[in-house]
């Protein structure tokens, strides 16, 4: 699973074609020489991870559009001076903007890919793949169908639910449907994977989603709900189930140290093999770090997250763990790696070259040697289900548990330990310090974050949550409408059926 092969998601695309020719090339993929055996299986779930990344298998496509799209809008992100970017940062974008595009026809692309191993697998001859190993495939696929759509329905709520693969011309003509049905199928997608995926993979498979990923996902269907009682139920189980800890080094995280490791629920797998011609690194160390250290420094910190980092304290007033391991920053403690030189360097040997006094730090370590790096990218920390499930049980008035959660988060990092808040005073320390402090510009987090918060009991309108964290360009944004994505040009275009979200 380190190695995700493109190759496979061209030949899925090119399964269900016939050929018209009376003489056949045997050498040709089609739809009846393909899914024959457990290998065909497998090529075609590792094409259903590959959407992870992006749709045309481009490194840059998830870093310079999907990675922009649903983080750049977030209060934790302050966007470079340039043109880089900037019409999602500062809320004036129209309706085909290429980040957003591409983090619509990836989803999609994953969604195709599962559904494609949803419906062939089954029909694979059990001489050639037992009963018990197709139901774990499918299960793997119908996981990855119910993220796919889980991405969807938040960073554009009014989509088409897709479960087939097309059989006609008709049918890519889809129609969006209501998000409350969207939602139903990914509690069922997340069920059926819960049920029917193994605990753990063997260490060739690594970074599979297993039955544990599966709950914590579908706990965090709940949390988005509001059902926190179900919530509360799915994280217990993962949490009891002795299958992940906290890393005791937080910046393990984004070194490459822990990858697949104890801390990590579900995380896109790079490499910096490049072996048989083999590319999956990425620029994250270029995109974060310092001109004045090779780096391009697309983004940084915003202003409200460094204020967050600064009262992240130990008892004896120090900053703590994640602080340093998150943010480049002036302090004799802060180093970062100098591109140039493959070696850390002191913020005060740098400090007179830096044309921004603070930097994000995650991923850019040198783990990899590779100029570009393999580092994987994290969906979903156990630290996060930690933090999901004090947010759920102070919800549920089960204040003094969400707490000792909290701070078994905060302990790792020491971070000294919260004492005697209340349910409100819990819930704006979690939404608004614990979470974007811990886990400040991991992918998926934040802006979603945002979004869950606006939609619930104790909704709060994000240009509010903006306004308050002082976010650039927060008075373009307006409630109702940047809430989510516009359907992207590209598709309405084509697809008569779609109606655009309203104000675009």
């Amino acid at each position: 699973m380190k190695k995700l092969i493109f190759l496979f998601s061209f030949i899925l695309v090119f399964t269900g074609c016939s050929n018209h020719l009376d003489q056949k090339n045997v050498q040709d993929l089609t739809q009846e020489s393909f899914w024959q055996n457990a290998d065909d299986a497998r090529k075609g779930i590792i094409a259903s991870y590959s959407a992870l990344q992006a749709y045309n298998g481009s490194k840059w496509t998830f870093f310079e559009q999907m990675y922009i799209a649903v983080t750049w809008k977030a209060d934790d992100i302050l966007n470079a001076p340039t043109d880089y970017g900037k019409s999602i940062a500062d809320f004036t974008n129209g309706t085909d903007d290429a980040t957003f595009t591409s983090f619509w026809k990836s989803n999609y692309a994953g969604i195709s890919y599962a559904n494609q191993v949803i419906e062939n697998v089954p029909n694979i001859p059990t001489t050639a793949m037992s009963d018990a190993d197709k139901a774990a495939i499918i299960a793997e696929a119908r996981f990855l169908r119910g993220l796919y759509h889980f991405h969807l329905v938040v960073a554009f709520e009014n989509i088409p639910l897709i479960t087939e693969t097309p059989k006609s011309p008709d049918d890519f003509f889809v129609s969006q449907v209501s998000p409350d049905v969207v939602w139903t199928q990914i509690e069922e997608d997340f069920k059926a994977a819960k049920a029917a995926l193994p605990n753990s993979w063997d260490n060739n498979n690594l970074g599979r989603a297993t039955s544990h990923t599966a709950t914590a996902y579908l706990g965090k269907l709940y949390l988005f709900q509001e059902k926190f009682t179900e919530a509360i139920s799915e994280f217990n189980t993962v949490i009891t189930s002795g299958a992940y800890d906290l890393l005791p080094n937080y910046a393990d995280n984004f070194n490459g140290q822990g990858e697949n490791g104890m801390e990590s629920v579900f995380e896109i797998q790079w490499s910096a093999d490049r072996s048989n011609g083999n590319d999956e690194r990425h620029p994250f160390n270029f995109e974060v770090t310092p001109g004045a250290l090779g780096g391009w420094e697309l983004f940084y910190p915003s202003d409200w997250l460094f204020t967050e980092m600064q009262n992240d304290l130990t008892d004896t007033a120090e900053f703590s763990d994640r602080v340093y391991a998150s943010i480049f920053f002036d302090d004799p403690l802060s180093e970062m790696s100098d591109r140039y030189e493959g070696v850390n360097k002191s913020y005060s040997e740098v400090k007179d070259d830096l044309s921004h006094p603070i930097y994000f730090k995650k991923y850019t370590a040198d783990f990899d040697l590779s100029f570009y790096n393999g580092i994987n990218i994290h969906l979903m920390r156990y630290a996060d289900v930690l933090l999901m499930q004090a947010e759920a049980l102070n919800e549920d008035n089960q204040t003094g548990l969400a707490l000792d959660l909290v701070n078994e988060v905060r302990q790792r990092s020491k971070a000294a330990p919260l004492v005697g808040l209340s349910k409100d005073a819990l819930r704006d320390q979690i939404r608004h310090h614990e979470r974007p402090v811990e886990l400040s510009m991991e992918y998926t987090i934040r802006w979603f974050d945002l979004y869950r918060w606006s939609k619930g009991s104790s909704a709060v309108p994000i240009s509010e949550t903006l306004e308050d964290h002082s976010k650039p360009f927060f008075n373009n944004f307006v409630d109702g409408k940047h809430d989510v994505f516009p359907i992207p040009l590209s598709d309405m275009n084509i697809n008569e059926n779609l109606v655009q979200n309203p104000g675009y």
